[in-house]
């Protein structure tokens, strides 16, 4: 009866070892492929990044979110960004401020940010120093996994000045804060009930109701604003934060900008004006 052919034995003048007890080279070339020891895993930049991108997210508030939703989203691949995409001073390409020349404008559109581009946010606008950058954010931040029905806040853009302080805007779904459709910010409740809610998005880590130093409502419009005033000196973010809600549509949507005890003593005068120019 025809056979197959045999497997490929495996003898002593296959792995013989040389005088000093290693392999020589011409021993382990004869091996079959499927006997050569497979190479050890390179601890490379990707791998490098991969757990850097773990330690900043986790730092910047990813802490807060639910443990499943921490565990799926931190599997998603992490995109090295190019050299060319660097951040350019927000004067190079946004328009001065009508109302002020000092700053520029911000417009946010659909082309922005994904929940702009899944209706799920309403534009808005404010203004900033002309030397501010806009910061990537991590897309695992951004709401683009969940729209247009994410269940937790998501940050939608963000500023930086090393000298001056952070910009940031985010947005939280309605439905995380009332059940009542299309409800204002007055229906959620007051000043004091809204920031307890929104107030570790503010900091970055965690809120205590002895940091916040005022509240004022203001009316623009068809919509409430409530304002906030913050000494914070355990926040992630800074020092010193001041913040602005107010509800539209399905969401909430809150700006903060932040600042260091030494940003602050240099630019809460630029840093109040910001607050004071947001609106949706």
């Amino acid at each position: 009866m025809a056979t197959g052919p045999l497997p490929l034995p495996i003898t002593s003048s296959l792995i013989s070892s040389s005088s000093n007890g290693h392999s020589t080279s011409s021993s382990r070339s004869k091996l079959p492929p499927l006997l050569l020891p497979s190479p050890l895993p390179r601890h490379n930049y990707q791998q490098q990044a991969e757990s850097k991108k773990r330690r900043e997210l986790l730092k910047g508030g990813l802490g807060l979110l639910p443990l499943a939703l921490v565990e799926s989203i931190l599997k998603e691949p992490l995109t090295v960004p190019s050299a060319e995409a660097k951040e350019a001073v927000v004067g190079s390409y946004l328009p001065p401020s009508p109302s002020d020349p000092s700053f520029v404008l911000f417009k946010a559109s659909a082309k922005d940010t994904p929940a702009l581009r899944a209706g799920n946010v309403q534009p808005y606008r404010f203004i900033i120093p002309p030397t501010w950058k806009q910061m990537r954010v991590a897309n695992i931040l951004s709401g683009n996994y969940c729209q247009p029905k994410c269940a937790e806040p998501w940050v939608e853009v963000k500023f930086e000045d090393e000298k001056q302080g952070k910009l940031q805007v985010v947005a939280s779904p309605l439905i995380r804060l009332t059940n009542k459709p299309n409800a204002t910010i007055e229906d959620i409740g007051n000043p004091e009930k809204v920031i307890a809610s929104l107030g570790s998005f503010v900091t970055g880590n965690t809120y205590d109701p002895d940091e916040l130093l005022e509240t004022t409502v203001e009316k623009r419009g068809d919509l409430t604003y409530y304002k906030y005033a913050l000494e914070t000196p355990f926040a992630l973010t800074g020092s010193h934060n001041l913040a602005k809600a107010t509800a539209k549509g399905n969401t909430v949507v809150l700006f903060v900008v932040s600042a260091s005890d030494k940003q602050w003593q240099a630019s809460q005068k630029t840093l109040k004006a910001m607050l004071d120019s947001f609106q949706v």
